[in-house]
């Protein structure tokens, strides 16, 4: 999916334009990615591409990949205009020496489905790790002029009550859980990211997404508003396993990518930054019952003694993001907007 895509196009093109991220710190300059063919960074580097392509700004953008045959699949159409796209190919546990300079470091390479923090935690907490501190080693030997990491609400744990959520707001994590290895790697490599930039003078930031979705997610996704869609597109009734009585905010991927760019030539050094929608914040019933109707279907409960097992209970993340807006981001699009343009780029593929 490319400029093809009318709805794609729109949100290269509203990235592209955004007047709060001041994008000539970008001009002529050399931006490290990793995590670069997941949802938010496909979005990311097709933002810059886009820059590059459609309105002539010099730069270059190195991505980590795994396998460079799949990562050419899945930029196929971007290389193929001309794109300013270079590999490095490795994990973030063997990221090979890069020569040239590096001048930006995007870090969202991680593992991200529930299943695997919890069959493989003693993974998820090595690769996070290892490949903070490379990347945090890199940054300061390439005197890099920003450091990105992106960080998840997931660092705030588990939330029992209904209160906003800043960025000073204390931190539920249980760590004898093994699917907490995830929130855990990501609270350890904040602080690496804190400590670099304390003691090392290493220009890191932290953005903490809460969860993102819109253009660019792929069907097969098991995430829930992924399979909400699924059913409304099928015209199956939504079966939810659970009361749905959970709550919290949501982001468009193009409201992401642009908060990211805020936060990297914007944001403070040694800071973090939540990044959602506040006008989101909904239980998940409520954003059943909101594609239900956008597919004329229903929203069925069938919580049983089973599912009750599976699901943790009740949970709620209402992210504060004053911060963030008080360096300018601006937030586009609403829940509504979100699943409209996901269904449309989905249809279109």
């Amino acid at each position: 999916m490319w400029l093809e895509n009318p709805i794609f196009r729109e949100d290269m093109e509203y990235i592209a334009g955004a007047d709060f991220i001041p994008w000539e710190k970008l001009h002529g300059k050399t931006l490290l990615i990793t995590g670069a063919t997941g949802l938010i960074g496909f979005n990311l580097v097709s933002a810059l591409a886009y820059k590059n392509l459609k309105q002539g700004m010099p730069l270059t953008i190195l991505a980590l990949v795994r396998d460079e045959n799949k990562a050419r699949v899945r930029f196929a159409e971007i290389l193929a205009e001309g794109a300013p796209l270079k590999w490095v190919v490795g994990d973030l546990e063997h990221i090979p020496p890069v020569t040239e300079p590096i001048d930006y470091i995007i870090h969202g390479g991680s593992p991200t489905a529930s299943r695997y923090f919890a069959e493989h935690p003693v993974e998820t907490i090595r690769m996070n790790l290892t490949g903070a501190a490379s990347l945090l080693d890199m940054a300061r030997e390439k005197q890099a002029e920003s450091f990105l990491f992106l960080s998840s609400m997931e660092v705030y744990g588990s939330l029992h009550r209904e209160e906003k959520v800043s960025e000073d707001h204390e931190s539920f994590v249980n760590t004898m859980n093994p699917r907490s290895s995830y929130p855990e790697a990501k609270r350890m490599v904040e602080a690496m990211c804190s400590g670099y930039a304390a003691e090392y003078h290493v220009p890191a930031k932290v953005i903490r997404l809460t969860q993102t979705f819109g253009a660019g997610v792929r069907k097969e996704d098991n995430r829930v508003y992924a399979q909400f869609m699924r059913s409304a597109m099928a015209g199956e009734d939504i079966v939810l396993l659970t009361k749905g009585g959970t709550r919290h905010s949501y982001l468009y991927t193009a409201d992401a990518v642009a908060a990211i760019l805020t936060v990297l030539l914007k944001g403070e050094n040694g800071e973090a930054y939540n990044a959602a929608n506040e006008a989101t914040y909904c239980s998940i019933k409520e954003m059943a019952e909101l594609v239900a109707g956008m597919g004329n279907v229903n929203v069925r409960v069938k919580e049983s003694n089973e599912s009750k097992k599976l699901y943790p209970e009740e949970l709620y993340m209402n992210l504060d993001v004053g911060k963030l807006q008080g360096i300018g981001w601006q937030i586009k699009w609403g829940l509504s907007d979100m699943f409209k343009r996901m269904f449309s780029t989905c249809e279109r593929e």
